[in-house]
């Protein structure tokens, strides 16, 4: 290993920890995608204290935020397949589940994962919301789903937005920890580039580099967004 940073190659593996930039937010928008309804239906569980749901709910987030996600990584993507597998030999089922793309396993992964923070993000956004309002919606002739829809979520969601933007940022940084599942994304692809000359300090400053833009541009989005949704903003919040 030479001496000093290896400058080319500083520069060329740069473009190759940005290739993986597709994978990381394809995990990530589709994680959001599912995290958001399924976190917000279970907060509303959570602020009703619906039987059951309400302890199960309780239940799944503080299992979640207990365990780290890379175990969570290595459970689902070691016992999946085994279960499957079983079963498909079973009765006899010609699939074969170590052919399925890692992709499928972070989607699980991080959903799973994700899901369990955005339930406490709308579990307080929401408790922000006077009941009053829903009441009174309510007292004029608007279902749940309309209230919910024109008067609740709205404001809960201004409230919401910047905690919202902090699990989108870190679930982003989440996905370099796909490389555990093999997955092609940002942090796999510049340390099998550096594998060749063990140029790893290279490698890990350009995953920095990329990471840091990435978040950067997706937090400049939320601002701008929040700006946009601050007219809508409560005088008391």
């Amino acid at each position: 290993m030479s001496e000093g940073l290896n400058y080319p190659f500083l520069l060329d593996t740069f473009f190759v920890a940005l290739s993986g930039v597709p994978i990381a937010l394809a995990v990530t928008i589709v994680a959001l995608l599912i995290a958001l309804p399924f976190g917000f239906s279970l907060a509303l569980t959570r602020i009703n204290r619906i039987p059951v749901l309400h302890r199960l709910a309780q239940v799944y987030v503080s299992f979640v935020r207990g365990t780290p996600i890379i175990i969570k990584i290595f459970i689902i993507y070691s016992s999946v397949p085994l279960l499957l597998s079983s079963f498909f030999t079973k009765f006899e089922i010609d699939i074969n589940i170590y052919d399925v793309h890692p992709i499928w396993y972070a989607f699980i992964v991080f959903s799973f994962h994700t899901t369990a923070v955005l339930v406490e993000v709308f579990r307080s956004a929401l408790g922000t919301v006077d009941k009053g309002q829903l009441e009174a919606a309510q007292s004029v002739g608007l279902t749940n789903v309309q209230a919910f829809r024109r008067i609740v979520i709205p404001q809960a969601l201004v409230v919401a937005l910047p905690n919202v933007c902090t699990a989108t940022v870190n679930l982003i940084k989440a996905t370099s920890l796909g490389y555990a599942l093999s997955l092609p994304e940002i942090t796999l692809k510049a340390k099998v580039a550096a594998n060749v000359g063990y140029n790893y300090i290279e490698a890990y400053i350009d995953i920095f580099l990329v990471y840091l833009i990435l978040c950067s541009v997706v937090e400049y989005a939320f601002k701008l967004y929040e700006k946009r949704l601050s007219k809508y903003k409560p005088a008391s919040v």
